[in-house]
């Protein structure tokens, strides 16, 4: 049987073909917009204590940034108290750092039909990754 004149269905010249009929709009939205209502699952005085208590694990325990000096440099610039790798913030410092982010921003990506809206009613699917490793002082990492 001769294979002249005819062409394989798969491998690289498929996979291009392919791609070739899937040009333009056919793909799917890089994002959505919400189109049901936000509820609140937990009230103003739940909120409220529920920030008192991370004000004051922040206070008292604070954080540790390890091994990033710029990081550290941005904390003390912005009125954290910083000690070696340890960053603690007075009450209501936090929320008063959160108040001046953007509610909404462009994350741009190489393809800019790809580029996504972060925050208002739009809603981003993503991979989210855990800690590859846990550690602890006894055990070490694992």
């Amino acid at each position: 049987m001769s294979t002249i004149g005819r062409t394989r269905a798969g491998g690289r010249a498929g996979r291009i073909q392919t791609r070739a009929a899937h040009t333009g709009e056919s793909h799917a939205p890089a994002f959505i917009r919400r189109q049901i209502p936000c509820y609140e699952l937990v009230g103003e005085e739940g909120l409220a204590l529920i920030e008192a208590n991370a004000d004051r694990i922040l206070a008292e325990v604070g954080i540790e940034v390890r091994g990033d000096e710029v990081a550290l440099a941005l904390f003390r610039d912005a009125g954290a108290t910083v000690d070696g790798e340890r960053v603690r913030f007075d009450a209501g410092h936090v929320r008063a750092l959160c108040s001046t982010a953007p509610r909404s921003f462009t994350q741009r990506a190489r393809n800019p039909d790809r580029s996504v809206e972060i925050g208002g009613d739009a809603v981003v699917f993503a991979p989210a990754y855990g800690s590859p490793f846990v550690r602890d002082l006894p055990g070490g990492r694992r």
